[in-house]
């Protein structure tokens, strides 16, 4: 049951269901069992672009694409001029989108879904679109939607938008719904579960190591700075991130990269091996290579966080990606965290000199505001 007003997120892995469920309540699929009882006007934004004609112009396809959502000719016209200002693209507006970028293509058939008036809004994964600007724009359009009171069904894997936009969420995995509730507490427990990576891991066969005819990984582990792989890594612990890989081409010029992301999908850092002193830049002989990267501590925010490594060749050809290579946990700590039990904000949680400096004893106007003799007095709270 989803109530009027009500914005309800669905989450899971690929091919867990969220898609074939918006297509049964858009009445593309029917479903094998069961019925959908919907009330109201119902918009969908599942594949953008549906309607568009190569061979019409932008002006032409907002009218055709509006007509295939199920907007009248009048509600077209009335909201001609801000679908257009939305979507940017008023200088090709007479083009044939034959000759659009598939950015600018993308811009325009969301803004016409976007501006659909209905009671309830099936919407998913149509934010990815566009370059970074748009997709801040499109998910504020989002917001604005949600805020408008209207029933919304929001499928996404951006799990910062499905947290900053829904009331609820819905996770499903094999076609069933296996968790619901609070947004934060069942991506958090999602995610928890559908990370590929570890904290070791490693490929003694070469011929079967992930890689390609320039370089194989052998191995990849992360391990606090004084400790062993597995044991555990604090908000506080310095910890290090240590690649081997075999180079296949002598006189190749590689370095490596490395993706380090939260259980949001943020990327918080991306390390580069500048002050490296002893290879950086040089030609590499065919064999076996470490390299370790140091993350200190009192940086990282606790929370999960997986690493994609990128070998770059020439300081500029990514020339082999492995997503989600290791994965690990940053734990709280107690320490430094007073009264305070909550979660602690932010992406990252340094530790920053902080200093507070008494300039004036006392209230003006009060027989106690007199100032006192001597110095001021500077108190170092947090180093």
């Amino acid at each position: 049951d989803l109530a009027a007003g009500e914005v309800l997120g669905l989450v899971g892995p690929n091919g867990a269901g969220k898609s074939t469920l918006l297509k049964i309540l858009t009445r593309i699929t029917a479903p094998t069992t069961g019925l959908a009882d919907l009330h109201g006007r119902v918009g969908s934004l599942l594949e953008v672009g549906t309607g568009f004609h190569s061979e019409l112009t932008g002006r032409e396809n907002v009218f055709l694409n509006g007509a295939v959502l199920g907007m009248r000719r009048a509600e077209i016209t009335r909201k001609f001029d801000e679908i257009v200002a939305f979507s940017e693209v008023e200088r090709f507006l007479d083009t044939p989108v034959k000759r659009y970028s598939s950015g600018m293509y993308m811009r325009l058939a969301f803004a016409v879904a976007a501006h659909l008036d209905a009671d309830i809004m099936l919407v998913d994964e149509v934010l990815a679109v566009g370059d970074a600007a748009f997709q801040r724009k499109c998910l504020g359009k989002m917001g604005e939607v949600a805020r408008g009171g209207r029933t919304v069904i929001f499928v996404s894997h951006n799990l910062a938008a499905v947290q900053s936009l829904c009331d609820r969420v819905l996770r499903l995995d094999g076609g069933r719904v296996v968790d619901e509730g609070d947004p934060g507490r069942v991506v958090s427990a999602y995610l928890q579960t559908s990370f590929a990576g570890a904290a070791e891991r490693s490929w003694p066969d070469l011929r079967a190591a992930p890689g390609n005819d320039r370089v194989r990984l052998h191995r990849a582990r992360v391990r606090p700075a004084a400790g062993a792989p597995g044991e555990p890594i604090t908000v506080r612990t310095p910890f290090l991130l240590e690649f081997e890989y075999w180079n296949l081409q002598p006189g190749a010029r590689l370095n490596l990269s490395l993706h380090v992301y939260n259980e949001h999908g943020v990327l918080v850092l991306n390390a580069l091996p500048l002050e490296e002193s002893v290879w950086q830049g040089r030609p590499l002989p065919a064999g076996l290579f470490r390299d370790v990267c140091r993350i200190p501590g009192d940086l990282l925010n606790d929370g999960r966080y997986w690493v994609e490594l990128l070998v770059v060749r020439d300081e500029s050809t990514v020339s082999f990606r492995e997503p989600d290579v290791i994965a690990f946990d940053v734990l709280d700590s107690a320490e430094l965290r007073g009264a305070w039990f909550g979660k602690w904000p932010g992406v990252i949680r340094p530790v920053l000199d902080w200093r507070t400096e008494l300039l004036k004893e006392g209230i003006p106007g009060s027989p106690e505001g007199e100032p006192r003799s001597g110095p001021p007095v500077s108190t170092p709270l947090l180093h």
